[in-house]
């Protein structure tokens, strides 16, 4: 489940990668086993289209021996990588969380009230304290994520309340308008043909 419990076959750097906030550059890489047992591997940048290759051969194939002894590793560790590849994804979710939660914070500065965000500055702050931990326990990460959550469900609650009073003002505004700037005029709308009939 985790690179540094796999063997490597070799390496290589794809570079030229245009700057991009977090999660959106796109990598497309492609696996190809030929039928002498050589891997090609390819990686490409869907943005700008820069790719790079590397070719393994069976040089560096493992033998029986190692392969039984991995699998059993594995198998003797399978608890133990699993409660590993939680915290991962806590700690990924929550440094995510914080990203989402800064960018929207700066993006609506001026629609959100001070009590909500000192509230959700604050739970950026305890999680990023709690990410600056390398031990930090899964459930530690899970609890931070949480309260960040609810502090910035209470900021996006407060900006479309705030979006929606808004546009009723402008219905109720264009309402009055209407009513008291036009001339209403009553009229008979007479079919001249028909009348002649």
């Amino acid at each position: 489940q985790f690179t540094r419990d796999n063997k490597m076959l070799g390496t290589f750097e794809l570079t030229g990668i245009a700057p991009a906030p977090r999660g959106i550059p796109q990598v497309e890489v492609t696996f190809d086993i030929d039928s002498n047992g050589i891997v090609h591997v390819t990686a490409k940048d869907r943005g700008t289209g820069n790719e790079q290759s590397i070719q393994i051969t069976g040089g560096s194939a493992l033998s029986e021996e190692d392969i039984d002894r991995m699998v059993k590793d594995a198998e003797a560790h399978a608890a133990e990588d699993e409660e590993r590849r939680k915290n991962a994804d806590a700690r990924n979710t929550l440094e995510q969380l914080v990203y989402q939660g800064e960018k929207l914070l700066k993006d609506n500065e001026e629609k959100i009230a001070d009590g909500d965000k000192t509230k959700a500055e604050d739970a950026i702050k305890e999680a990023k304290d709690e990410l600056a931990k390398e031990d930090a326990s899964t459930e530690d990460l899970e609890a931070k994520r949480d309260a960040l959550n609810e502090a910035l469900q209470a900021v996006g609650t407060a900006i479309y309340s705030q979006a929606e009073g808004a546009e009723g003002a402008e219905g109720t505004e264009g309402a009055e308008q209407s009513s008291d700037g036009d001339d209403v005029v009553d009229a008979e709308i007479v079919d001249e043909d028909e009348e002649n009939k």
